[in-house]
């Protein structure tokens, strides 16, 4: 799928980017967390390129809360298609409409996809105090104790805990859920001790690992992480096809003109496919995932999905 995009991109000089089909207003970019996370910094690094590519001012709005779900439904029920986008995740596109009985918007109805952003990894990290260096010596860690284990996450339902779930899917463990606000609370009860394990994104925990605060165990990827080639990958260790990324995209209603989210995809993968983007996010530990409208909304799909399945499977709901 990547290869064909490249490809695409090639001819992207041949096609000059105009500027949307809003009379040169200003573009709202709606992002479901507070200013200075990673979704905020992501967003006003690609809004400030692709606002030079393509002529167009963006203006970076910010509306946290409920999992991401008050920035949805803001986006979902606008009533300027042609002036708003929005970096959505995993959680709104393929986790919520399985975590609640009811939501006020649609992820399958009510936006459209005009590409993919990042992945961004999952790393299995421990306690420096927990005695045990690779997967399987922490399976049998985990197995001796009759209580359970318990393990942080920045929040019920995060792709973070998503992946516990997968992982004891696949384990057997006796897990326990111990949810925080965020993912930096959690990392420094890991690095403290409160909380043995957790499944890390490599953008908030990188500093952590390089450091030795928590230990690396394994990483969720198909392969091996560039940034942290010594640790094997959890399928590696024995846990076969085992992958969980948390994820981004960027979506606009649904009644956008078909136009404008070509306009926005070119800009967009113009913006990952720069050396001054690629080298911020590297810095972040975050992949580019430069794709067309089509492909981004198939794999939504794919991880609606699968994501559904584990969800209903585990019996998890967040009302």
């Amino acid at each position: 799928m990547m290869h064909k995009t490249l490809r695409r991109l090639a001819a992207l000089a041949l096609f000059p980017l105009a500027a949307l089909a809003n009379d040169g207003k200003p573009v709202e970019w709606v992002v479901g967390y507070a200013p200075g996370g990673g979704s905020d910094v992501v967003a006003r690094m690609l809004a400030d390129a692709m606002s030079k590519t393509m002529n167009q001012s963006f203006i970076v709005v910010n509306k946290p809360g409920a999992g991401a779900n008050i920035a949805a439904d803001y986006v979902a029920k606008t009533r300027s298609p042609e002036n708003t986008v929005s970096t959505v995740d995993s959680a709104v596109l393929a986790a919520n409409p399985f975590l609640y009985s009811k939501l006020t918007y649609s992820a399958e109805k009510d936006f459209a996809l005009a590409g993919m952003i990042a992945r961004f990894p999952l790393v299995l990290v421990v306690a420096p105090s927990v005695p045990v260096k690779n997967l399987q010596e922490f399976l049998a860690w985990s197995k001796s104790d009759p209580k359970g284990t318990s393990y942080g996450t920045p929040g019920a339902g995060s792709p973070h805990h998503l992946a516990v779930e997968l992982f004891r899917a696949q384990t057997g463990l006796n897990l326990i859920h111990v949810p925080y606000r965020g993912a930096a609370p959690a990392l420094a009860d890991v690095a403290g001790g409160q909380v043995p394990f957790m499944f890390v994104d490599t953008s908030s925990g990188g500093p952590f690992i390089s450091s030795g605060k928590v230990r690396a165990i394994g990483v969720a990827s198909p392969q091996r992480l560039k940034s942290l080639t010594d640790v094997p990958t959890l399928a590696e260790q024995g846990l076969p096809g085992f992958e969980a990324y948390a994820w981004q995209a960027l979506v606009v209603p649904s009644a956008t003109k078909p136009a404008t989210v070509e306009a926005l995809n070119k800009a967009l993968n113009v913006a990952l496919n720069s050396d001054d983007v690629k080298a911020r996010m590297q810095t972040l530990g975050i992949e580019p995932l430069p794709t067309t409208p089509s492909e981004a909304t198939r794999y939504a799909k794919q991880e609606r999905d699968r994501w559904g399945r584990v969800i209903r499977d585990a019996n998890i709901k967040l009302d």
